[in-house]
């Protein structure tokens, strides 16, 4: 009787076991299946996201670029003309003279305006006296 007893708990333990080796088998193939599919799906995503990483890395690259240019273009420029400066000494001195006169014209030249308004309030006036 103990016998038939172990015996029928051995066997259902046995059942019990491989019935819970089947069902970890089958969780096993539906993980490997969806974990493929998760893997194309990763692939596909980092692909994506490395294409888009390299046109934003090729635009840097190519704003850049174009500044660089630019500033090369500007100090070129800038050397130039301190070349041509320190060649041409004299030619400074006669351009500070210019725009000291000009400075002194242009104060004149806005004395002269501020007068002229002055005088036409004081025209307006009259008229507006006359008009009264």
């Amino acid at each position: 009787m103990v016998r038939a007893k172990r015996r029928q708990i051995m066997i259902g333990l046995g059942i019990v076991m491989i019935m819970g080796i089947a069902v970890y088998f089958r969780l096993w193939t539906i993980d490997y299946r969806i974990s493929s599919n998760e893997t194309e799906l990763v692939r596909r995503q980092f692909d994506l996201a490395n294409r888009e990483a390299m046109d934003e890395s090729a635009e840097w690259r190519r704003r850049f670029d174009s500044e660089f240019e630019k500033a090369a273009k500007c100090s070129r420029e800038l050397k130039e003309i301190k070349k041509s400066l320190e060649e041409k000494p004299g030619v400074t001195n006669v351009l500070d003279n210019k725009i000291e006169m000009l400075q002194k014209e242009n104060m004149d030249l806005l004395e002269r305006v501020e007068s002229l308004k002055q005088e036409l309030e004081a025209e307006k006036l009259k008229c507006s006296m006359q008009h009264v």
